[in-house]
This record gives structure tokens, sequence and C-alpha cells, in this order.
């Protein structure tokens, strides 16, 4: 038999690895936004998913979702792209 603090320990943590999953899904869903709009060479939904992409990194850095050194390495890897981008646009306008 289980103890019952063991028993609600499951159901909590239940709870938070469905939470922790949904947070991740939808920042990774904004980043594969951003990486789609970066293929299409649009600057301006580019920059709109770059801004959404930084604020759900930073929403699950805060969380503690994932590690806040590895928000920050993603999200300068993010600009570092769309950077180059717009370097790539101004020089082909």
């Amino acid at each position: 038999m289980i103890n019952k603090s063991a028993e609600k320990r499951e159901r909590q943590n239940a709870v938070r690895r469905m939470r922790n999953r949904a947070a991740k899904s939808t920042m990774r869903t904004a980043i594969k936004k951003f990486d789609a709009a970066l293929v299409a060479g649009d600057v301006t939904s580019a920059s709109a998913a770059l801004d959404l992409s930084l604020k759900l990194l930073d929403s699950t850095a805060s969380k503690g979702v994932i590690h806040s050194r590895t928000a920050d390495r993603k999200k300068s890897r993010l600009h570092a792209r769309f950077n180059k981008m717009n370097a790539q646009a101004a020089v082909q306008a």
C-alpha cells in the first residue's frame, strides 16, 4: 500500500508535468512559427513571431520550466538569425 503523502505527490507531479509540457509546447510552436517566417522571408511576420518567442522564452524560464541560461542562449540565437535576415533584406533592397 502506498502512503497518502506519496499519492498526493503523484497527483501534484502529474499536474505540474502537464502544465510544464503545455508551456514548453507553446514555446516550441512560437519558435517554429518564427522559423517559418524566416524561411518565407517576411520581415514583419518574423518580427512579430520573434517578439512572441522571446516573451514565451522569458515566461517559461521564469516559471522554471527551462533554465534561464537556456532561454538566454535560445533568445540570442533567434536574434542572430533575425538580424542576419534583416541584413540580407537590406542588401537586396
